[in-house]
């Protein structure tokens, strides 16, 4: 542990605290020396009309101060009542001696009156003294404002952040930069080995760490390191883990941080962490900055500050732009940096000078899965029959995160079965649960429903085998998971583009659950909810985005900055014919889709029957009934193949993970 950690972070504040000690101490022993005080003012006045008291002052005109003479002892023995049996104890020690003792009366009433009662009885020797406590009036004065700044220290710690961790943490360091610092021999533990797959992402990362390492290499040449590397993809595909094991290799000192510990209530708190960070930076060159998600400081900036802006945040991020290319001069920092929304970053953090390069870390491809399938199966006990090429087909569209969660989530089903250790069923069930969600076998589904979710499911099979562009089928199932009431599986081709037959056959599939109630039923329910959002969205991407639509031409509206987010780049005209032609789009499709089962409504039963006694059925049930698709491929593929079809109308970059069906969700 370092020295800093080691440091209390309150270590300030003992100075004061025991300023207060001192001060309170001081006070409660110049009190002690005001020995025993006594209640009743008769006391006194008998002591006094007894001729055994030597002294006595009226202190501030409230309170008497008394010693006794040398003969008082005797009185005092001899009296039972008011204070005198106190006194007596008081005397009754033998080292005790009246005439040094001291007492005090707390309350003489109207001094005035006290004064005539000590002239009655003859007694005219006392005097009227003023006493001021000096340490009870500064206490009395500094109690209050230090309750009132202890409270505030409080709340502004909360506000911050928080006690412990970062300079932020501290309510006179709000504007310091709370990014997590990785030097002297402090790492991620994380290499560049613990990557699998991203090689061109890897290769120009590696390639700004060896510039930090042997910079001779490239200056010689007349090269300069680029600033800035933005890294950018889908989410779970290793961008920051990237930046994990720049931290671990760079023999340079690596700043970290996320794009939201810029923001805060207070204004000009985001500006001032930006100098900060990149002061301490400068200090320590050559050093790395990493931030992490910096849409969250980075978005563009809009001409309307009021509306769909925030003042404070374009402040942060006029900061960053100047510290990353300004006047000034910013040698020896390089800024790394990630984010799944480049679309929504502003054009000026964009440029060159300021992010030098764009990396895109993209899905997994099957060979990079494989190496992904690598790296996490090596602290987990597997059988000698898994095969990692076979879990790598089985997972297309996983990204890398993904697969570390099929990893475990196989242990983990291995262990609730008293596994020894992890066999080829436990990744195949672990991917069920992964993309289906938890089987729910004791769902209440009365004998109607349960045939026509059969049904429902046996047209999407049905469908998808008769098109050629379809993606084959691998397993369908009837019982319940997570919120569907059915689900089937399929194999997707992993392509870079899409043709409109291939969108087209993919929306017949998608229709031939509703279909297949219509024709056997002549009715429809609510179960295809999830099959009409994921049509509508392809067809209405089609039409409006891709430029696949005759009537409408080869047009895109797509915003990729989101600045017509209110409003429509088209006439009311173009929106009536685009809403015309998606919805015959949608209607032609199930058409064909009825037409499809129609002439194999035998087979459909047959299907349907199938699933209502095993529940769940394979590709080879498939090919039993309808026999083999002519435009398969000659290599088998497993029949355990359990990902789910990609939906290659989505706007932006189709994400297949999780994207299980549910054509039988209630709606």
């Amino acid at each position: 542990m370092s020295e800093e950690k080691r440091k209390n972070p309150l270590s300030v504040y003992w100075i004061y605290i025991a300023f207060v000690i001192v001060l309170v101490s001081t006070h409660l022993y110049v009190n002690s020396e005001a020995s025993t005080v006594i209640k009743y003012k008769e006391t006194l006045l008998d002591l006094v009309e007894a001729k055994g008291v030597k002294q006595v002052k009226i202190i501030n005109q409230s309170s008497a101060r008394f010693q006794l003479r040398s003969n008082a002892k005797a009185y005092i023995n001899n009296r039972k009542d008011l204070d005198f049996p106190k006194m007596r104890k008081l005397l009754a020690n033998k080292n005790a001696q009246p005439s040094k003792m001291v007492f005090e009366l707390e309350n003489i009433g109207n001094h005035a009156n006290f004064e005539k009662a000590l002239d009655d009885r003859g007694y005219n020797d006392y005097e009227n003294i003023i006493e001021t406590n000096w340490i009870a009036q500064i206490l009395g004065y500094l109690l209050p404002f230090g309750i009132i700044v202890l409270i505030w220290m409080f709340v502004m710690r909360r506000m911050s952040g928080g006690g412990g961790g970062g300079g932020g943490s501290q309510i006179f360091n709000i504007g310091k930069s709370r990014a997590q610092v990785y030097e002297k021999g402090k790492s991620t533990n994380i290499t560049f080995k613990d990557v699998a797959g991203l090689e061109g992402a890897k290769e120009e990362i590696v390639e700004i760490v060896e510039f930090l390492k042997n910079p001779k290499k490239y200056t010689e040449l007349g090269a300069k390191i680029p600033k800035g590397a933005l890294l950018v993809g889908p989410p779970g595909t290793g961008k920051t883990l990237l930046a994990k094991a720049v931290a671990g290799e760079a023999k340079v000192p690596f700043f970290s941080l996320s794009g939201s510990d810029f923001v805060e209530m207070f204004v000009g708190v985001g500006a001032s962490r930006v100098r900060d960070l990149f002061r301490q930076a400068k200090e320590k060159a050559p050093a790395i900055i990493f931030i992490d998600e910096i849409d969250a400081i980075g978005r563009a900036r809009g001409k309307n500050n009021g509306f769909n802006t925030n003042d404070e945040r374009e402040n942060t991020l006029n900061q960053l732009l100047t510290e990353m290319d300004g006047f000034g001069t910013n040698s020896g920092v390089i800024i790394l940096a990630a984010t799944n929304r480049a679309d929504v970053l502003d054009s000026a953090l964009m440029r060159a000078g300021r992010f030098d390069r764009q990396i895109y870390v993209d899905m997994p491809d099957l060979n990079e899965r494989r190496e992904i399938f690598g790296v996490h199966l090596k602290p987990i006990k597997i059988s000698t029959e898994i095969d990692v090429d076979f879990l790598a087909k089985q997972t297309p569209g996983f990204s890398g995160a993904d697969i570390a969660n099929l990893c475990n989530e196989a242990a983990l089903i291995a262990a609730r079965h008293n596994k020894t250790q992890v066999e080829k069923q436990d990744f195949l069930d672990a991917v069920d649960r992964i993309i289906g969600g938890l089987e729910k076998k004791n769902k209440i589904i009365t004998p109607e429903e349960k045939k026509t979710i059969a049904y429902h499911e046996a047209g999407h099979a049905s469908v998808s085998w008769l098109l050629q562009y379809a993606n084959p089928l691998v397993k369908v199932t009837i019982v319940p998971r997570g919120q569907s009431l059915g689900a089937a599986w399929y194999l997707p081709e992993e392509r870079s583009i899409t043709t409109t037959e291939q969108l087209l056959d993919d929306m017949c599939a998608t229709l031939g659950g509703r279909a297949a109630e219509q024709l056997t039923f002549n009715r429809i329910s609510t179960g295809a909810l999830s099959d009409l959002e994921r049509v509508t969205k392809q067809a209405y991407a089609m039409t409006s985005i891709y430029g696949l639509n005759d009537r409408v031409g080869n047009i895109s509206f797509y915003d990729s900055q989101g600045r017509d987010a209110f409003t429509k780049p088209y006439s009311e005209d173009t929106a009536k014919m685009i809403d015309e032609e998606v919805s015959k789009l949608i209607e032609s499709q199930y058409q064909r889709a009825l037409e499809l089962l129609g002439q194999n409504q035998e087979k459909l039963a047959q299907l349907a029957d199938r699933l209502l006694t095993s529940e769940v059925i394979f590709k080879e049930d498939l090919e039993a009934i309808f026999g083999k698709r002519q435009w398969d491929p000659i290599e088998e593929v497993s029949t355990e193949v359990v990902a789910e079809i990609e939906t290659p109308g989505e706007i932006s970059t189709p994400e297949p993970t999780n994207n299980t069906e549910e054509p039988t969700t209630d709606a």
